[in-house]
């Protein structure tokens, strides 16, 4: 499957997507020659090579004629529907455009059609997002994976006075998405570069297996202690076992603990399935000045993360957690309930392709079952599943 990966060490912005595009292959006569198709006038689009850290990539210049344009959100849907782009460019230029009015609108408390988008109203931001999308299109993107996100610190003067860092639209956009900060003072990840990758991402995290075929470096205007640059990968990712199995995300969280009564994991165990875990870990390992400790691990669905490490900080010694969202890929599960001559008793198949692959009698049932008949627990589990078998 065409996938872009979107290495965000030094952040994102508009002008750094088409950047890396440019730079990863996408020539930048066909995206004038799109951009055309907005029906706007008074915008030009250059490129030019531009080293970093000794690291060469494309700057992309979107220079226009206007100041200070402010536009609504039903002003600049309009200008897109009139334009002769394709639909997919269309759309999807437009779900950004959406997003953004909604980050804006809930921090200025007022509704979509309200906001009047300031600098990201402007002509070239405008360029930005639809060129970004034009971009995608001529890629062939499938599907597009992001790493987390530097969003740097400090301050910023925009068109609403002085604004904490990362901008209030900014901080709206990423909610959800992991992002991080080494101090520096400058707006490393704007409004809408947070925009396009909030709507066209499929993933945010880690790096998926990928064939790459191109990369794409799109510079920044910073000099900074990093490179000011953004990295894409463009390539393919083999999806067959996303067909072939189930997949889901879930939220892992992990913690070592080397100053705890073991005892006390019990407890715990049970606390946190009643919450509704998916499941619990305990692995022994080393610390610091050899100490043996408990690496404990859980994973739960989104939703009830908060409950959980609420409750792993009530019952544990440990003062910092580790948080991650993983991908699972998982076998498609049936449960059936065979007779036996103890009873009828649950037995789970695990599928491959409509096949079991698996098949394994439910635990409790099998034990409730030799103590009601006083046989062993193995012959009891074994009988279950040969009934499953037949």
């Amino acid at each position: 499957m065409k996938t872009i990966y979107f290495d965000c060490f030094a952040g994102v912005s508009g002008d750094m997507i088409l950047g890396a595009c440019i730079d990863s292959g996408v020539p930048i006569s066909f995206l004038k020659q799109e951009l055309q198709k907005l029906k706007v006038d008074g915008f030009d689009v250059s490129e030019k090579k531009v080293a970093k850290h000794s690291i060469t990539g494309t700057h992309v210049i979107v220079a226009t004629e206007e100041q200070h344009h402010h536009r609504t959100l039903p002003i600049i849907t309009e200008i897109i529907n009139n334009s002769s782009l394709s639909e997919y460019v269309k759309t999807h230029a437009k779900k950004v455009f959406h997003n953004l009015a909604e980050a804006e609108a809930k921090i200025h408390g007022t509704t979509i059609d309200k906001i009047h988008f300031h600098e990201v109203g402007a002509l070239d931001a405008i360029v930005d997002i639809v060129g970004a999308i034009i971009c995608f299109e001529y890629l062939q993107v499938e599907q597009i994976y992001v790493s987390k996100i530097h969003v740097g610190s400090g301050c910023i003067k925009c068109a609403h006075g002085t604004m904490p860092l990362p901008a209030p639209a900014t901080m709206e956009l990423l909610a959800g998405i992991p992002i991080f900060s080494t101090g520096i003072e400058k707006e490393l990840t704007t409004p809408t570069g947070a925009a396009i990758l909030k709507t066209m991402a499929t993933s945010f995290g880690v790096m998926p297996m990928i064939q790459i075929k191109s990369i794409g470096y799109g510079c920044g205007t910073r000099d900074l202690d990093i490179p000011n640059m953004l990295r894409i990968m463009v390539g393919n990712v083999d999806d067959a076992h996303d067909k072939k199995y189930e997949t889901d995300e879930v939220i892992q969280i992990e913690t070592n603990i080397d100053d705890m009564n073991p005892q006390l994991f019990e407890h715990l165990s049970s606390q946190l399935f009643e919450i509704g875990i998916l499941d619990i870990t305990l692995t022994q390992t080393l610390m610091k000045k050899q100490r043996p400790a408990v690496i404990l691990t859980v994973l739960v669905e989104d939703d009830l993360q908060d409950k959980v490490i609420d409750k792993i900080f009530a019952e544990t010694t440990t003062i910092g957690l580790r948080l991650q969202k993983i991908k699972r890929l998982k076998l498609a599960r049936e449960i059936k309930v065979v007779q036996t001559p103890y009873g009828d008793i649950s037995v789970k198949y695990s599928m491959v392709d409509g096949k079991a692959v698996q098949i394994k009698p439910e635990y409790d049932d099998c034990k409730k079952a030799a103590l009601q008949h006083n046989q062993p627990l193995a012959k009891i589990i074994e009988t279950a599943k040969n009934q499953a078998l037949t």
